[in-house]
């Protein structure tokens, strides 16, 4: 069984969730919040991606699994991110703002990341590995922005119901997150755990890595505690749906192995997330 047909349909689902959150309060915040959109998009864009690209150089990860963490590290987080902005007593509305923005940028960037990390690879390991850069961008385009775009249109033309239907998105959303790693650690039992050590230690070292570096930025720009909550969250939260689409799809990488670390980012990535959140709310 190819997951990749599970995933596709899961990540149209999220972005167009993502897309029914957006309202005239996310695009007014790019405005009202400059300062804090700019620091969140460069630790987005920027930070989290360079950072991958160090730890696979540092750990020499195999080829597959370089390209799978940088890979996963030039993926914005979806609208779960959101919810967990929200537990943690952050900007929702900022967050919103952010992963909407961070989902349209990196149409452009992460073609570019990538086919670098290809090169470099392809150039150190001795091997070949090949990015179609005009498919890729095409399967994003399709994948991400229409749905997107698409769950902001019904929000703007039918509010009523497209609150209705985000709730009932956002209720499914993990639950089908959760079902497809599930089912893609059935598929690649043996893989994962042979590279777990390694491919552990870096996912695990790049989120911390990753929420050090995002909250250094957002104090340097001064920002409230909110407001850094938020970033940090954003930051931290990728889409792993994305990557593993990317990875596995038959049309650009077509490499399950490459997926790994997504899965594996996925899961670290939730629970200490989720300890981040807790120290907020019983600090309190």
């Amino acid at each position: 069984m190819n997951t990749i047909w599970i995933v596709m349909p899961i990540l149209i689902a999220l972005m167009f969730l993502l897309g029914t959150e957006l309202n005239k309060e996310a695009f007014i915040n790019v405005v009202r919040h400059p300062k804090a959109v700019i620091l969140g998009m460069t630790g987005q864009i920027v930070l989290l991606p360079l950072i991958a690209f160090l730890l696979a150089w540092l750990f020499d990860m195999p080829a597959v699994y370089f390209m799978g963490l940088v890979l996963i590290a030039c993926c914005p987080g979806g609208s779960s991110s959101n919810v967990f902005s929200m537990l943690a007593g952050g900007d929702v509305a900022l967050s919103v703002t952010l992963t909407a923005l961070s989902s349209i940028i990196t149409l452009f960037t992460l073609p570019l990341i990538m086919a670098f990390t290809s090169q470099f690879v392809s150039h150190n390991a001795g091997i070949t590995i090949e990015l179609p850069i005009g498919r890729l961008l095409l399967q994003n385009i399709v994948l991400l922005f229409v749905p997107l775009l698409a769950g902001w249109l019904f929000r703007g033309r039918y509010p009523a119901q497209a609150a209705v239907t985000g709730k009932a998105l956002n209720k499914i959303a993990f639950p089908a997150l959760m079902l497809l790693a599930f089912l893609f650690f059935l598929q690649y039992t043996r893989e994962i755990i042979v590279n777990f050590a390694i491919t552990g230690i870096a996912c695990g070292t790049l989120i911390m890595a990753s929420m050090l570096c995002s909250s250094l930025l957002a104090r340097i720009g001064k920002l409230t505690s909110a407001v850094r909550r938020t970033i940090v969250i954003e930051v931290g939260m990728q889409n792993a749906a994305q990557a593993i689409a990317i990875a596995g799809s038959p049309f650009i990488f077509n490499s399950g192995e490459m997926a790994i670390p997504a899965i594996i980012y996925a899961l670290l990535m939730n629970v200490i997330l989720l300890l981040y959140i807790l120290k907020f709310k019983y600090s309190k």
